[in-house]
């Protein structure tokens, strides 16, 4: 698990730009139906970001996140993974729903094509309204949104942070699948990471390289798995250089 119920993304700088912000439910192309959390600037950009959350799922942190997504002017969709086995509501599922106890068996559920066409209804959704659309993902979304670089999905771009590249669960990773990537990447990793070592990171960068996908892999020393916390000190400066290419990658 990446955050904690109490955690919340880093503050940057507020632009000032209102923002419409609440719960929406979207339908995938097999008619299931599944919550997002959409915030909307009054003065978009043209740039729209799909929200991938960690294992957990759609959470607080990620709604705060599309927030100030949308405070720079960006259209921001965050999704939930498990409409179709915990429910549309995730606030629904009570204090124990982050425990892996509860959560593995809703994990070890989750299939690719469901996956991906909840992502590529949450990314139709943004072209609504939006010219370009890359994804953004922490932890098990960072390793999705490795993945959404696909050429099935049309993005501009894929950033993930602190997502496993490699091999999980027997099953292969971005690093594997690197032949099937073709949209730019931002990779950031925390250089403390226990679970995500240099080899790994390593790995991955050679294979985007090997496969000509364009990509930048950051990796801040000292920082841990989810350094992107503003309730976790001593991790600003990373904290606040995320932010800065973040925010670069997705003005393009």
């Amino acid at each position: 698990m990446c955050y904690d119920a109490d955690a919340r993304p880093p503050q940057n700088a507020d632009p000032g730009t209102k923002v419409e912000a609440g719960p929406v439910t979207l339908e995938a192309a097999d008619g299931a139906r599944f919550a997002g959390y959409l915030a909307t600037p009054a003065e978009p950009t043209g740039s729209g970001v799909l929200v991938l959350p960690d294992n957990r799922g759609l959470s607080g942190f990620y709604e705060q996140l599309t927030t100030q997504l949308a405070r720079h002017g960006h259209t921001a969709l965050a999704i939930d993974y498990f409409g179709r086995t915990a429910g549309l509501d995730p606030a629904a599922r009570g204090a124990g729903w982050g425990e892996m106890a509860n959560l593995m068996p809703h994990l070890m559920k989750l299939r690719e094509e469901e996956l991906f066409a909840d992502f590529t209804a949450g990314i139709d959704h943004l072209r609504d309204s939006a010219d370009r659309v890359v994804s953004l993902g922490c932890c098990l979304g960072g390793r999705f949104a490795f993945l959404t670089a696909a050429a099935r999905f049309g993005l501009a771009g894929a950033i993930g942070l602190y997502g496993m590249p490699g091999a999980l669960l027997g099953r292969p990773g971005p690093t594997q699948r690197a032949a099937e990537l073709t949209a730019p990447i931002l990779a950031m990793f925390g250089g403390a990471d226990e679970g995500i070592g240099a080899g790994e990171v390593d790995a991955f960068d050679a294979a985007l390289t090997a496969h000509g996908v364009p990509h930048e892999v950051v990796v801040y020393p000292g920082a841990p798995h989810g350094f992107f916390d503003e309730q976790l000190p001593g991790h600003t400066a990373a904290q606040d250089d995320a932010w800065r290419r973040i925010l670069a990658f997705i003005e393009g």
